[in-house]
């Protein structure tokens, strides 16, 4: 049988959570997918290796989506009980956008899974993310005109994207496995799992794309492929970090402060590299702006606008007022907006 469907053995259990040993506790999050379901059984295996283990919470999260999650949310607690984990169901209440659902579900699940976190006193949510879905997310981000650190996919170690008052980690021990190995496992130890139609729902842009990737493995882009991809950028991106870094502590080694201005010699700026340039003014803006993340495509237009004028150029975004002078590239907060244009037009002149 060829590796990729080979079930996961006892030997390289202990080295999917190595590391892992001398945590007070675990939450897994699991939906009762092949992927998810094999995560608790591999974990629960792991555990019970080990002389004192860290506990493990298995978290179920009903996104009142589908009748049938409650009834799979149970099955989940029952083999919870069965492998020893402990087990508890958390439900996305509230209205459901019309648009971006699959988006607003992730970001709720995320967020439901850091309370069941940090209600327990645990601080490390483990995902059951593979191969594959690293795939599908390089696939993704690049039909939507990522750059390298959105093309670097899913790290195995990451902040939880979403805020909560404890910092998360969130955990990826199986995205080196593909999705038919943990379907051996399950196979192998007679344990059903449940199967979310969602996820070959062509409304959703993932699902599409999903369909996708057995043509282009045939033509030797497989998952493993986007897989080395995605190490590759994220090699680049921590190399670009470094650059940006070293860049910024010679143009404005002052410590940024909020409502201060953010000075660049504009020579010195010109003469960076054009993507530590382009990160270096996208850092300087989002500490100077108040609007949120600067998408990249129109900080790319900004720093083109900038390569293209020695002087006279004054533009703004997220917030941010940017200025090029002969002399100098100035960043700082832009001024408040008039609000004539909010209150509309004066009607008491308006003719009857």
């Amino acid at each position: 049988m060829p590796i990729a469907e080979e079930a996961i053995s006892e030997a390289e259990v202990s080295t999917l959570f190595r590391g892992l040993e001398t945590l007070p506790g675990l939450v897994l999050a699991v939906s009762g997918g092949a992927d998810s379901t094999s995560l608790m059984l591999l974990a629960a295996r792991w555990a019970k290796r080990l002389s004192k283990p860290p506990q493990l919470l298995a978290v179920t999260v009903d996104h009142s989506l589908r009748k049938e999650a409650a009834y799979e949310a149970v099955a989940v607690a029952r083999l919870a009980r069965r492998l020893g984990v402990r087990h508890r169901t958390v439900q996305w209440r509230g209205r459901k956008p019309s648009s971006g659902l699959q988006e607003a579900a992730r970001l709720a699940r995320y967020r439901l899974l850091a309370e069941a976190a940090a209600e327990a006193g645990f601080r490390h949510i483990a995902t059951a993310h593979t191969v594959d879905d690293q795939a599908e997310t390089v696939l993704f981000r690049l039909a939507r005109g990522s750059g390298v650190f959105g093309l670097g996919g899913m790290a195995p170690v990451a902040p939880l994207p979403v805020g909560s008052e404890a910092e998360m980690i969130l955990l990826r021990p199986l995205l080196h496995l593909t999705k038919a190995r943990l379907v051996a496992t399950l196979n192998a130890a007679q344990i059903p799992f449940s199967d979310d139609p969602t996820n070959r729902d062509p409304r959703f842009t993932r699902s599409r794309l999903r369909e996708l990737l057995p043509a282009l493995a045939r033509e030797g882009l497989d998952a493993q492929g986007f897989a080395r991809l995605a190490l590759r950028m994220r090699r680049a991106e921590a190399t670009i970090a470094v650059a940006v870094a070293a860049a910024r502590a010679a143009l404005a080694p002052q410590p940024w402060r909020p409502g201060e201005p953010i000075i660049f010699d504009a020579a010195r700026y010109a003469a960076l590299p054009a993507e530590v340039g382009l990160r270096l003014l996208g850092e300087a803006v989002a500490h100077a702006g108040d609007e949120g993340p600067v998408e990249l495509g129109k900080l790319e237009v900004l720093y083109e606008a900038l390569c293209a004028s020695r002087s006279g150029l004054r533009r703004t975004l997220a917030g941010a007022l940017i200025t090029l002078s002969t002399e100098r590239l100035t960043v700082q907060r832009a001024p408040a907006r008039r609000a004539l244009a909010m209150r509309g037009p004066d009607r008491s002149r308006l003719k009857k």
